[in-house]
């Protein structure tokens, strides 16, 4: 069943699937109403049908839901969506110790203690909760990427008054990490997860569990009859005190290991600040005296002794007979003094060696002197553990001691407080990392628990993947975790050259601009099968990759604009007419003077290649004027035929202002 994509009740969307365990398998998911990610663990499908799992399911859930602490995997929901059952937990970024130990073998011995202390500060808390949970092992550790220890999968967890018998009458667990009893499907408690530990602790130390066969069965049967070889033998680089640890809490009699996990805690702190002590302290043997024989005594002497203290003996018996009532008495008396005598003698022994138990102090707030005035006042001893900055508490107060307040609860006199006190705001000075790398940058400021905000600019100066400048600048005093920001070059910027053919002038500037480029010229040409005022060339190459403030010449297309003109032609110039020497002719004869003819007037326009007729027309031959107009572009040739003989040709220029030809014959 491949959840991914689903949204369990409206609320919980899988992501991914991120691990498969024996009863349930994991996703990553968003809660749509916290907005934020965890993790999702669905029972697995074959499961869903058995009515025991499922209850085992649930139990699982109200138990581990229970437990609050940094060292243990947090519980948000439990819920089912049909016949999807499930569990929504906390989300942790990191690895298992399994895969660790599988990536880098054997781990230092105080590394690896530090992580029993958390996952026995885990137990610890669980147990006090009545809750075993019987099966730890690397691969149930997560390994935070700050180094904190999370316990997870309380999967077989079982809350239990004193002991719990293994569950469905069969084993639980993985069976490298089962404590003998576990194994033999008999009775777990707290001891057993002890047991467990120091097996994981076994195998960060030397890389490998201290059983191993080809079969489970092989395995379990080791955990109960071999005695493991010691961690020392095949890792010499441990303390002597660390090898105890180890084999103590993996005893095959759980009555020999550690009674408890606190009682654990206690030999892993003290390894860390004493290696080489001898502090560890096992189970003592049990030695069996053998029956010894009493020699007789054979001398005279001896004999004679003898011989009166059996007449003594003899004389009391006789006495005792005849007083019988007395002979109870006396028995009576002397039980009852003998009973009363043992009671007084084990009380005053007992207080007389018992340290008086005094209330825990709250520590937390005080400085250090008042402390120690407080610790010293109650007989209790004062240590700190660790020194470390914080943001909000001055420097020389408590901040955390252990063990910690709670009301009513008293440790006995002369116990260890163990403190940790502040050093207050850590200041740092910030380095110059102006022309460095990126990286070496980031490396620097980090080393100083800066924080680093990186923002890329362009810059035509400094090499990508250099830094421009910095903020707070070199000098600059801050507080500790402060976030440095680092401007990092990205090199000059190259930009797209866009497409300018067809545009309008005013668009083609618009573009260029928008692409950072600058416009260096604009020229202009006519094409005639293009329109007017539109980009028809451009030096740059549409989506050609160039840098910022490339310069770009266009070409801008300009048509010619249509222009009219007009022509008046004195038709009378060309004919000759005259009207005086009609009238002389007339003087000498008795008839009437002659009317004008008509004559045929055609004027042709050739602009731009064509020529064309814009007019024609008869008119008498004494007419002075005869106006015609047309249109061109630029400068036309005019061709004026009378009667169709071609009698003028002239040019004119339809670009000037008033552009009118006046033409005139010879005659």
């Amino acid at each position: 069943m491949d959840l991914v994509g689903k949204v369990l009740n409206n609320r919980y969307e899988i992501i991914k699937k991120i691990g498969v365990g024996g009863m349930a398998t994991v996703y990553k998911a968003r809660c749509n109403v916290l907005n934020r990610y965890v993790a999702v663990k669905v029972l697995r499908e074959e499961f869903i049908t058995d009515e025991e799992f499922i209850k085992r399911f649930n139990s699982e859930a109200q138990a581990a839901a229970s437990l609050t602490h940094p060292n243990i995997v947090s519980i948000y929901d439990v819920a089912n969506d049909g016949n999807i059952y499930y569990i929504v937990m906390e989300l942790i970024k990191g690895k298992t110790l399994k895969e660790i130990i599988d990536t880098d073998g054997v781990l230092s011995w105080k590394w690896s203690v530090n992580i029993a202390i958390q996952i026995a500060q885990a137990l610890e808390v669980a147990h006090r909760n009545n809750i075993i949970h019987r099966d730890i092992k690397p691969h149930n550790i997560i390994i935070t990427e700050d180094g904190v220890a999370k316990v997870t999968d309380f999967g077989i967890a079982k809350a239990v008054s004193n002991s719990t018998i293994t569950a469905f009458g069969a084993t639980i667990g993985s069976v490298h990490y089962f404590s003998p009893e576990h194994a033999k499907g008999g009775y777990t408690d707290a001891k057993s997860d002890i047991y467990s530990l120091g097996v994981v602790l076994y195998e960060m130390l030397t890389g490998k569990v201290p059983f191993d066969a080809d079969t489970p069965v092989s395995i379990a049967l080791k955990h109960m009859q071999e005695e493991a070889v010691e961690p020392i033998k095949l890792n010499p680089n441990i303390p002597q005190s660390l090898n105890d640890i180890i084999m103590k809490a993996m005893k095959k009699e759980p009555s020999e290991r550690y009674m408890s996990a606190t009682e654990m805690l206690e030999d892993l702190r003290e390894v860390l600040k004493n290696p080489d002590g001898n502090f560890v302290r096992m189970a003592d043997d049990v030695t069996i005296a053998r029956t010894q024989r009493v020699p007789t005594i054979n001398s005279n002497t001896g004999e004679t002794s003898k011989k009166e203290e059996f007449q003594e003996v003899e004389k009391k018996k006789s006495f005792f007979s005849e007083h019988k009532a007395l002979k109870i008495a006396l028995i009576v008396v002397l039980v009852i003094g003998i009973f009363v005598g043992a009671i007084f003698a084990g009380y005053s022994i007992l207080n007389a060696s018992k340290p008086k138990e005094v209330q825990i102090p709250n520590l937390v707030g005080m400085t250090q002197e008042e402390a120690q005035s407080t610790l010293l006042g109650l007989n209790l001893k004062y240590k700190v553990i660790e020194e470390r900055y914080d943001e909000e508490i001055e420097a020389d107060v408590i901040i955390q001691q252990d063990p910690k307040f709670i009301e009513n609860f008293n440790v006995l006199e002369e116990s260890t407080v163990e403190v940790v006190v502040s050093k207050g705001k850590e200041i740092v000075v910030v380095p110059t990392v102006v022309g460095k790398t990126q990286e070496e940058a980031e490396q620097e400021l980090e080393e100083l628990g800066l924080k680093v905000e990186i923002i890329e600019e362009n810059n035509d100066k400094v090499e990508a993947g250099y830094v421009i400048k910095q903020e707070p600048v070199e000098g600059e005093e801050v507080a500790g975790k402060s976030t440095v920001k680092v401007y990092v070059s990205k090199g000059v910027k190259m930009v797209t050259v866009p497409n300018l053919i067809g545009k309008s002038l005013d668009e083609a500037k618009k573009l260029i601009e928008e692409a950072e480029l600058i416009l260096e010229a604009v020229i202009t040409e006519t094409d005639t099968t293009k329109d007017d005022n539109t980009i028809i060339k451009q030096t740059l190459e549409a989506a050609k990759e160039v840098e910022v403030g490339t310069e770009i010449t266009i070409t801008v297309n300009s048509l010619p604009q249509i222009k009219t003109g007009t022509v008046n032609i004195n038709v009378r110039s060309f004919t000759g007419y005259d009207s005086s020497d009609s009238s002389s002719e007339n003087t000498t004869n008795t008839t009437e003077p002659e009317e004008p003819k008509n004559v045929d007037v055609t004027v042709r326009v050739t602009s731009q290649g064509v020529e064309d007729t814009v007019y024609k027309k008869e008119v008498p031959e004494d007419t002075e004027n005869v106006s015609a107009t047309f249109q061109g572009i630029g400068t036309v040739t005019v061709k004026v035929y009378i009667s169709g003989v071609l009698e003028k040709t002239e040019m004119l220029n339809l670009n000037q202002d008033n552009p009118v030809l006046n033409i005139v014959g010879n005659r």
